[in-house]
């Protein structure tokens, strides 16, 4: 029962029943979202607040059961290890830390007892829920691994960026501090400035006046718009690669089952194998479920 439970619910599931709890714990997630966005209503209709609460109490309720269910199941997950430190293992994970982060604001309020103003932080907590599609998506999935394969390069380029940006502010105060001294106020003033003209937003309250403020405001612009494209050209390469790696795997995927099939149907034509054992071999070999190993165990 354990094994079948933990077919249909583990992430990306290629199973019928998988597929349909995914779609329906995705559309979950999806109306917890939209309703978090209702309750920020400041004349809320009765009838919407009833439904957010009756949505969040059945959400809830079902996360808390698909949270115990994966705990539950850890073991196939970390097949090497034991049941106990399986476990541990899932409960430190990043995806498992999210799933508790998304039912533990219900409770703690019936256990802790809480101002007002910690229940209403305490219900903005709830948006960490759409962080559960990356779960159940396998776009979200291929955008976690490539960041996380880009996270060095990232930083790199993140800190370089940060680095204009105080260089920028720091300039920007000196030079237009004269001129403009209740708009420059301090260095931080101008760090907003240098945040909105590095990424071309622009929202024009705050513009240079000096000649030397120009000049620093047209080079810090320069180099704003090829600093701030690295990111996005470290991406870029990211998923391209990504993506060859998965097209690699999958030609690879394919060439193996074609020669464990090539070996079943020699095994069929010397007789090793009938007809019924050769078909159920088969569907399992394309479905995935049979490694090179297993093919040989009719032998």
């Amino acid at each position: 029962m354990r094994q079948r439970i933990y077919s249909v619910i583990k992430d990306q599931s290629d199973t019928v029943f998988g597929r349909v709890f995914t779609v329906v714990m995705s559309l979950l997630i999806i109306v917890n979202v939209i309703f978090v966005l209702v309750d920020t209503l400041s004349h809320e209709p009765t009838f919407l607040a009833d439904a957010s609460r009756g949505v969040e109490v059945g959400s809830v309720s079902i996360f808390t059961l698909e949270y115990l269910l994966r705990l539950w199941t850890a073991d196939f997950i970390y097949p090497s290890l034991g049941p106990a430190k399986a476990r541990l293992r899932y409960v430190r994970s990043s995806m498992a830390i999210i799933d508790l982060l998304s039912i533990l604001p219900f409770y703690l309020p019936a256990v802790i007892p809480m101002d007002l103003r910690i229940l209403r932080v305490l219900r903005l907590v709830r948006l960490v829920r759409v962080f559960k599609l990356g779960r159940y998506s396998s776009a979200l999935e291929t955008i976690g691994r490539v960041l996380k394969r880009s996270a060095a390069a990232l930083v790199s380029a993140v800190s370089i960026v940060v680095l204009l940006l105080i260089v920028s502010s720091v300039l920007m105060y000196y030079a237009e501090n004269d001129a403009q001294p209740l708009k420059f106020t301090s260095a931080f003033s101008g760090l907003w400035w240098a945040m909105t003209t590095i990424t071309t937003v622009g929202y024009g309250d705050l513009a240079p006046v000096t000649v030397l403020g120009q000049v620093f405001g047209a080079i810090i612009e320069l180099l704003g718009v090829a600093l701030v494209a690295i990111p996005t050209g470290i991406i870029s390469a990211g998923f391209i690669s990504e993506l060859s790696d998965e097209q690699a795997g999958q030609a690879a995927d394919t060439s193996t089952k074609v020669g464990e099939l090539t070996k079943l149907k020699v095994l069929l034509d010397d007789g090793l194998l009938t007809r019924q054992e050769f078909d159920d071999l088969k569907k399992q070999t394309l479905m995935g479920s049979v490694t090179s190993g297993n093919s040989e165990e009719p032998l």
